[in-house]
């Protein structure tokens, strides 16, 4: 970032000393100008002189106040222009020196239950006598089985055979083969736990999941029969940990299961199986609760916590309650369905911009900010009829973009958000000490404050709108100097 930096500064400054031959130019245009003014009319050159002589002190600090503005405003350049570089290698760059987050977009598929049965098929076919002739080799009609086709995969017994009848041929074949009948659940109670985590760094933002649901379904024969749940793994999930299935009150791992997610047993006549699956795992911007199929939904509660605000995929189910509040944390969105036919799924999409592009705008809002703080902090000088001399407002210009500068920097180190605002406090707290501090009863704390908050409404996730305008109406109030009208009228 250091070597980004000076490479961004020394780029500024040629851009800078590029300028110098045309402030040259204008400069001498102006001696030129008055040196002309003195040949006509030497009476006043004189005066215009004499003014400039007296004005010159005011001028000159007025100058570099100036001056110290286009430094501030160059530092935040560089800053912002060293961050965006850092945050491009560190996406693109094929090592990491710390773990990146392990899922993306999770989509949790609802589970299968089904009685597995087993059928048998009968098929015969009659062959003529003098196809049977044509098609014999060696006496032998082996080589017709491979047309007759495949039995399947889930046979469990296969019986064929020819026989010789008077009308020709018969070759006959038998399956006992395994199917499974869909079975709807009785009750499922599904609980998601969504907790947000900002890496230090500029890392994208995740979050960790908890897991927890319960599902109850039962035989539907009067004979004992086996039946089988299916629990589809999570998609973009990454890794999960602490993956646990229990039936009927018994744990079961993942290697105790078929193919890992899969459970089969006997059950006996109208008896109930009770299912609990809990894991936890790590995942971003979306969480959805997918249907498999359109079915007849008994009885479906699913509950999804989370400490961000939350949007709703099109189309997908809304909840049909949702508990936010008043004072922060997380929010509650639960969707009850009972006795209900659909194929909609639960969909959860959280606002989470690009940290790059955010990281611009607030980098960019802080030279914004530096120029309002050239603009406010004289007004309230005016207003309050404090002093204010030229090199004291250039320097706490400066400190204020300093403070930006190590917001930018603490980004390395810390998440986003304390370090935008580690950042701005401190640059707000040295422009205050610059223009006085606790020495002075009317130091411009409050448009120092505006100031170094502005580039933080692009922190809050779409509230930026919101947010500038209350500081913006703020600031005018304040600012206002009272007026005649604004008082009461005199009874």
């Amino acid at each position: 970032m250091v070597q980004t930096a000076l490479t961004a500064l020394l780029g500024a400054l040629r851009a800078l000393l590029d300028l110098a031959l045309p402030a040259a130019l204008v400069l001498a245009a102006l001696t030129l100008a008055l040196a002309g003014l003195a040949l006509i009319d030497r009476e006043r050159a004189h005066r215009t002189l004499s003014w400039l002589g007296t004005r010159a002190p005011q001028l000159g600090g007025w100058a570099l106040a100036a001056l110290l503005l286009g430094g501030a405003l160059l530092v935040l350049n560089v800053s912002r222009r060293a961050v965006d570089a850092r945050i491009a290698a560190q996406q693109s760059a094929r090592y990491a020196n710390a773990a990146d987050p392990d899922g993306g977009q999770t989509v949790q598929t609802a589970p299968r239950a089904s009685l597995v049965e087993n059928r048998t098929y009968t098929r015969s076919l009659l062959l003529p006598n003098d196809v049977a002739t044509r098609v014999s080799v060696n006496n032998s009609l082996d080589g017709l089985l491979p047309y007759l086709g495949s039995p399947g995969d889930t046979v469990q017994d296969l019986r064929e055979n020819f026989t010789r009848t008077p009308e020709g041929l018969r070759y006959t074949r038998t399956v006992l083969m395994q199917s499974e009948r869909p079975l709807d659940f009785n009750r499922s109670v599904v609980r998601a736990d969504l907790r947000f985590v900002d890496p230090a760094g500029g890392r994208g933002t995740y979050y960790t999941a908890a897991f927890q649901a319960s599902y109850r379904f039962r035989n539907p024969l009067n004979t004992p029969a086996t039946l089988r749940f299916a629990f589809p793994l999570p998609g973009g999930s990454g890794t999960l940990s602490g993956f646990t299935l229990t039936v009927n009150g018994q744990a079961l791992s993942a290697s105790d299961l078929l193919n890992g997610n899969v459970w089969e047993g006997q059950v006996p006549a109208g008896g109930s199986v009770d299912v609990q699956v809990a894991y936890a795992h790590q995942g971003s911007r979306a969480w959805s609760y997918q249907l498999s199929r359109r079915e007849a939904i008994r009885d479906l509660d699913v509950t999804v916590t989370a400490d961000r605000p939350a949007k709703f995929q099109r189309y997908s189910l809304f909840p049909t309650s949702q508990t936010r509040p008043a004072l922060g944390g997380p929010s509650t969105l639960r969707w009850q369905l009972k006795n209900a036919v659909t194929a909609q799924d639960v969909a959860v999409v959280f606002t989470q911009g690009s940290v790059r592009e955010t990281l611009t705008k607030v980098h960019l809002a802080q030279g914004l900010a530096v120029v309002l703080a050239a603009l406010l902090i004289p007004l309230w000088a005016v207003t309050r009829r404090t002093p204010l001399s030229p090199l004291t407002l250039g320097s706490a210009l400066l400190g204020l973009a300093l403070g930006f500068t190590l917001g930018g920097v603490l980004t390395a180190y810390l998440p986003l958000l304390p370090a935008e605002i580690l950042g701005s406090l401190l640059g707000a707290a040295l422009a205050w000490v610059i223009l006085g501090g606790p020495r002075q009863a009317r130091t411009p704390l409050l448009p120092l404050l505006a100031s170094a908050a502005l580039p933080l409404a692009f922190l809050t996730g779409g509230h930026a709108g919101l947010i500038l305008t209350v500081l913006a109406a703020t600031l005018l109030l304040l600012l206002l100097p009272r007026a005649r009208w604004l008082a009461p009228a005199s009874p």
